[in-house]
């Protein structure tokens, strides 16, 4: 069977029409799941009692991007705070840029991926208006001195020690001594200086003294006899 030129055109129109398709249909698809602008999220937050500004992407296929954080400023003049790379992820992948923004300050967001995106995200950023609170650290509380008791103060009087024998035989009459008392006669003796043999010895001396005086007496009578003779 021949195949004849009509039947050769409508087949290649066919074949045209499904190609087509086939490419819209994969175009369609293919930008479904692309990179776009609407991946990325911008907040303004606190974290540790400083203002940071977070950007979320959430873009599944993980293209590598770039986001710029401008804040804008008066008069259209706009101050770079910074810049990262991110790759999206199903969860979202945040970065963060530490930024002590003022409140209701405005930023603008830019995101460049590849050649898929390239543009800011919409609308612009604007912070809170409040301003975040500083944490305040907990200092320890002082301990107040305690004021010692006026009896506390005064420092305990340490008992003193024992006289020895030599220090309680000179204290003087009327102290009270641990020490045994000797007998009643040596006591009186020892004070005077004299012992317990004065008597015998005064009686001594006085009989010496007459043997003495006898001697005298009698050697003078001697001499005088022979004088005399």
């Amino acid at each position: 069977m021949s195949i004849t030129r009509r039947s050769a055109r409508r087949s290649v129109r066919i074949l045209g029409v499904a190609s087509a398709s086939t490419a819209v249909v994969l175009g369609l698809s293919g930008s479904a799941f692309a990179c776009t602008i609407g991946d990325f999220k911008a907040e303004a937050k606190c974290e540790g009692g400083k203002g940071v500004i977070v950007v979320t992407d959430t873009d599944k296929t993980a293209v590598p991007a770039v986001v710029t954080v401008f804040l804008k400023g008066a008069g259209g003049i706009e101050t770079k705070v910074g810049q990262q790379e991110v790759k999206g992820s199903k969860d979202g992948t945040p970065v963060t840029f530490p930024e002590d923004w003022k409140p209701n300050a405005t930023y603008r967001v830019h995101v460049k991926a590849g050649h898929v995106v390239d543009e800011d995200v919409k609308p612009d950023l604007s912070a809170p208006a409040t301003a975040c609170k500083a944490e305040e650290s907990k200092s320890p509380t002082a301990t107040p001195s305690r004021t010692p008791a006026p009896s506390e103060s005064v420092p305990a009087k340490t008992a003193s020690p024992a006289p020895s024998a030599s220090e309680s035989s000179s204290a003087p009459a009327g102290t009270s001594s641990n020490a045994p008392s000797p007998a009643a006669g040596d006591s009186d003796l020892a004070e005077t200086g004299a012992s317990s043999n004065t008597g015998l010895i005064a009686g001594i001396a006085g009989a010496l003294v007459v043997v003495g005086g006898g001697a005298v007496f009698f050697g003078m009578r001697r001499r005088g006899a022979k004088n005399g003779g």
